[in-house]
């Protein structure tokens, strides 16, 4: 089983940035695929962005240009650069690998 902890979370006002991780136990790290997840109060969770073992990256629509996903596998962590914040971006936001979930960390955009 792999464990996956978020973190990085809090309160930003809109036009802010936040940075979050998501360090993974798994030995493997650097093999697989991750994705960043979020679900904002009474909506479905949403795939907002997933990178692949060699770095391809895909976005949300919503989040292009705004968001960037990265990882270093030497520290077992993937990361979720958060720029130019809007009160829509207001969610959970969890880490996933091979079908294992993090705990997630909330992320509050508001003034």
């Amino acid at each position: 089983q792999i464990q996956l902890v978020e973190s990085g979370g809090g309160l930003v006002q809109p036009g802010g940035s936040l940075r979050l991780s998501c360090a993974a136990s798994e030995s493997d790290f650097d093999l697989y695929s991750m994705a960043w997840y979020r679900q904002a109060p009474g909506q479905q969770r949403e795939l907002v962005a997933t990178i692949t073992s060699d770095n391809n990256t895909r976005y949300l629509g919503s989040v292009k240009g705004r968001f960037t996903v990265s990882r270093d596998n030497v520290k077992n962590t993937m990361y979720l650069q958060m720029n130019s914040l809007k009160p829509e971006d207001t969610a959970v936001y969890f880490c996933v690998s091979r079908g294992f979930w993090g705990q997630g960390t909330q992320v509050t955009v508001s003034s």
